[in-house]
């Protein structure tokens, strides 16, 4: 398996792993974080998709995406900080003023988890950052110390993933997902 990791630029490449399968549902799309807290609960069915097919007509596009092949197995969201509720994020602090990048979401297609497919998008999400002039990068895993995380919260990563990566952490947060707290890990890329 040769996983390779690209800007996620094709509308149906994204909603094939970030999309709901009836176009009327009011799934996520990886929105929740990347816009407006109001905008995004007004969003509605299609107005979601059509959102989402804004964001990857912008540079930077909204994240990146995981190939084995043609097939889609793999999305990560990573984008600047300031361009996203985090940066407001009451709890989830801020460690200084560089203009750093969230990776916040990673999503690996059923049928493909356990491969090590996440492992490639936090890489592909870190040189994606890099190519784009980030000084740092940042995520926000839950500190789950090897306990298991339900699939529909695990998008947030683990503190071990990120740890292979050269992350380390920077902060405590007072965000809790599933049950597990959530730290503030970075990597330096200067």
């Amino acid at each position: 398996m040769a996983i390779e990791v690209r800007p996620a630029r094709l509308f149906d490449d994204v909603a094939s792993m970030v999309g709901p399968k009836r176009p009327d549902a009011n799934v996520c799309w990886c929105l929740s974080y990347r816009i407006p807290s109001k905008q995004n609960l007004a969003l509605r069915g299609p107005e979601r998709g059509a959102a989402v097919k804004e964001l990857l007509g912008q540079e930077p596009p909204p994240g990146v995406l995981a190939y084995d092949g043609d097939q889609v197995v793999g999305w990560a969201a990573v984008h600047p900080r300031a361009n996203t509720s985090f940066a407001k994020n009451r709890k989830i602090p801020h460690v200084d003023k560089l203009d750093v990048w969230s990776v916040w979401c990673i999503r690996v297609r059923p049928g493909h988890r356990g491969q090590g497919i996440s492992h490639h998008l936090r890489a592909g999400a870190v040189t994606f950052a890099r190519d784009h002039g980030a000084p740092a990068i940042e995520g926000y895993p839950v500190d789950n110390l090897g306990k298991h995380v339900d699939l529909t919260m695990a998008y947030v990563g683990t503190r071990s993933l990120f740890e292979r990566g050269g992350f380390t952490v920077a902060a405590a947060t007072d965000s809790v997902v599933n049950g597990f707290p959530r730290v503030l890990m970075r990597l330096d890329l200067r």
